[in-house]
C-alpha cells in the first residue's frame, strides 16, 4: 500500500469540556510529569482521563509502561468509547510496535475518528492509523513529557491545533530553520521517528512508500552511521521513490547528520528544508499528518490546504 497520495479523514477538533484520553502505548511514564501535563490539559478546559494502565511497569522489561496486551486494551478501549473526544500519549520510548498487531482494528474502523497525538515511538501508530483507519493524526507534544510541561510554546501550538486549527493552517519553520535544496512541493503529510519509519518497511500491512508525500524524518539520540542505515534502507527498499518533499525536523542527542542528510537526499530533485521545528526538542511544532499541503522551501513554510481538525 503507497497510501501518502491522498488526505485522511479528519477528526474534529476540540472545544471546552471535551474528554480526551490519556494513554501509554510506549515507555513508563513518570508520575509526576503526568500530574503536570494534566493540570496542563486541565487548564485549557479539558478533561483528561487516564486510562487503567498508564502508570504500570513491566515486571521483566523495565522499559515497558506495562504489558503489551494491557497497553493495546488501553488505547483500543480510548479509541472506540463515544464519550471520548481525543486521545493522548504520554510519553514515547519504546513498545507500539509491540501491540499494534493487538489492536482491534475492526472495532477502532468502526469508531467515531477522534484527535490522536503522540511522537516518537508513536509514529509507529501514526502509521497504523494512517494506513488501517484512514484517519489523520497529530505528530505533536505528549502529555508527560519534559519538552511539552516545561515549554509554554510547544504548549501554545499543540492548542492552538487542537481548538482554533486555523491559525496554525500556515505552519512557519523554527528559528534556525534552514533551506537544503529549494523549491516548491506540494503532497500529503506524513512521518514521524526515522528509525521507526525505517523499522516499518516489509511489515504486513504497513505503508509501501512514501509516494506523493511530503515526508517530515526526525530522530533522537543516534549514531550518524545508524542514521545512514535507516535513510539506505529507504532508499533500497524503494520507500522514497516519488516523495515530493521534505521536512528534517530535530536531531536531539544525534551525532552530526547534516552532511549525511544532504548527501543521501539532496540528490532526490525534490525540496527539502531543515532543523523545521518538530520532534524532540524545546517547543515542538505540531504538524498533522494525513493532510495535503504546499511545502514552500525559500519561504520554510507548510501551508496546509485545509485545517488539520474539522
Amino acid at each position: 500500500m503507497t497510501a501518502a497520495a491522498s488526505s485522511s479523514i479528519r477528526p474534529a477538533r476540540l472545544v471546552a469540556g471535551a474528554r480526551v484520553a490519556v494513554v501509554a502505548p510506549s515507555g513508563p511514564v513518570p508520575e509526576d510529569r503526568l500530574q503536570a501535563g494534566l493540570d496542563i490539559l486541565r487548564g485549557w478546559d479539558l478533561e483528561p482521563v487516564v486510562m487503567p494502565h498508564v502508570l504500570d511497569v513491566h515486571p521483566e522489561l523495565r522499559y515497558l509502561a506495562g504489558a503489551d496486551a494491557d497497553r493495546a486494551a488501553d488505547l483500543e478501549r480510548a479509541w472506540c468509547d463515544p464519550s471520548v473526544d481525543a486521545v493522548l500519549c504520554a510519553r514515547g520510548g519504546y513498545g507500539a510496535q509491540r501491540m499494534v498487531e493487538l489492536l482491534d482494528w475492526a472495532a477502532m474502523r468502526g469508531a467515531r475518528p477522534k484527535v490522536f497525538v503522540g511522537y516518537s515511538d508513536i509514529t509507529a501508530l501514526h502509521e497504523a492509523f494512517a494506513v488501517r483507519l484512514g484517519v489523520s493524526t497529530l505528530h505533536g507534544p505528549m502529555v508527560a513529557a519534559a519538552d511539552f510541561v516545561k515549554s509554554a510554546r510547544a504548549q501554545d501550538h499543540l492548542r492552538a491545533t487542537l481548538f482554533e486549527p486555523e491559525s496554525v493552517q500556515v505552519i512557519r519553520g523554527a528559528e534556525g530553520a534552514g533551506v537544503v535544496v529549494p523549491g516548491v512541493a506540494r503532497g500529503v503529510t506524513l512521518g514521524g521517528c526515522l528509525s521507526l519509519l525505517a523499522g516499518d518497511v516489509g511489515v504486513r500491512g504497513a505503508r509501501g512508500s512514501a509516494r506523493g508525500g511530503l515526508l517530515c524524518l526526525e530522530d533522537v539520540g543516534e549514531e550518524t552511521y545508524r542514521v545512514d542505515r535507516y535513510v539506505t534502507q529507504l532508499l533500497r527498499a524503494g520507500w522514497l521513490d516519488g516523495v515530493s518533499g521534505f521536512l528534517l525536523g530535530s536531531w536531539a542527542e544525534c551525532e552530526p547528520v547534516r552532511g549525511l542528510l544532504v548527501e543521501r537526499l539532496g540528490g532526490l530533485g525534490v525540496p527539502v528544508v531543515e532543523e523545521f521545528g518538530f520532534g524532540h526538542g524545546e517547543g515542538a511544532l505540531t504538524v498533522p499528518f494525513g493532510v495535503a499541503g504546499r511545502l514552500d522551501a525559500g519561504a520554510l513554510t507548510l501551508t496546509l490546504d485545509v485545517p488539520a481538525l474539522r
